[in-house]
């Protein structure tokens, strides 16, 4: 499979290719380039290491819009057992942008929910590129009563660029049904943990990611707004992503800074998508962590705890 590298990546590429076409010519002529092809693939290691520590906000977006990114199918397979798949909104239909259901996270049941793009053209249609509709909101709902009925945590995954703006979806409330899942997350007496994994888009992604913590990998963003909207609306010009995205604090360290998220989960060197079972395991661990220490909260704790940090954003980090 031919991997996909970024505008920043392209002296890696061109690297990777030669170290490509020489390992072929030692496979194919017998010549022993052993030695040379270990000290190439050190140098490629080295670059990308170096790349990806000084990436500008534009950059980021980009790594976290990767298709080759861990996606939440990737997650759920790695990280949840017997998972169990519960569809539709008993109202109007299913919606395959957000899946969740029942499973259990290293022993313990669990309701686990995320957005879910698609790897390749059939899945991304499937799936409405991670972008949902009114029915999608009311499943994560429905989903959330339960899990407070039967006194099981809920951990989220998002990577939307947004809430589907389409005429159907504004026909049957999509904004009632944003704001019904926000209020619910916000209300829950159970443990939430969110993870922002890819790209948090506006209120498709805050539907699902009012919880007690939120956590969000290193080169993921979480925004108001996209890059290339900021910019339609600023400048009326969407090339000005880049500019819009240097201005936005969208990446994790600005986030943090100004408490709308609780923790930085580190990537690999490459991004996620260049180690994508270590970065599962990785987010994995996490969240053992901190499910364990939201266990201690009962549920008048757990409320009161959420409500105090979400009051808190536009507070935090102007000082």
């Amino acid at each position: 499979m031919m991997r996909h590298y970024l505008e920043f990546e392209r002296p890696i590429a061109d690297l990777e290719a030669k170290i490509e076409e020489l390992s072929s010519l030692s496979e194919s002529g017998g010549t022993d380039m052993v030695p040379e092809l270990d000290a190439l693939r050190q140098r490629a290691h080295v670059m990308r290491k170096e790349a990806y520590s000084k990436l500008e906000p534009w950059q980021k977006t980009q790594v976290a819009r990767h298709p080759e990114r861990p996606h939440f199918v990737d997650y759920l397979e790695g990280l949840i057992e017997d998972f169990v798949e519960l569809r539709g909104d008993r109202k109007f239909g299913d919606d395959q942008a957000i899946i969740g259901g029942l499973g259990r996270f290293r022993g313990q049941s669990v309701v686990v929910m995320g957005h879910e793009k698609g790897h390749d053209t059939t899945t991304r249609l499937k799936h409405n590129f991670g972008m949902a509709r009114p029915e999608g909101y009311r499943k994560a709902v429905r989903l959330m009563d339960m899990a407070e009925q039967f006194g099981l945590p809920v951990l989220t995954f998002v990577d939307t660029a947004g809430a589907y703006p389409g005429i159907g979806a504004e026909e049957r409330g999509q904004a009632e049904a944003i704001a019904r899942s926000t209020e619910r997350s916000l209300t829950l007496k159970v443990p939430m943990i969110t993870t922002v994994t890819g790209e948090g888009g506006s209120g498709g992604a805050i539907a699902i990611a009012a919880g007690n913590r939120v956590l969000i990998l290193e080169h993921s963003i979480y925004s108001v707004i996209s890059p290339e909207g900021a910019a339609s609306i600023l400048w009326k010009d969407g090339a000005r992503a880049k500019d819009a995205a240097d201005r936005m604090k969208i990446t994790a360290p600005d986030l943090l800074k100004f408490g709308i998220v609780d923790r930085i989960i580190e990537e690999p060197a490459g991004g996620a998508h260049s180690d994508p079972e270590l970065m599962i395991r990785t987010v994995g661990n996490v969240l053992e962590e901190e499910l364990k220490a939201l266990n201690f909260l009962n549920a008048d704790q757990l409320v009161a705890q959420r409500a105090e940090r979400f009051y808190a954003i536009g507070k935090i980090g102007l000082e």
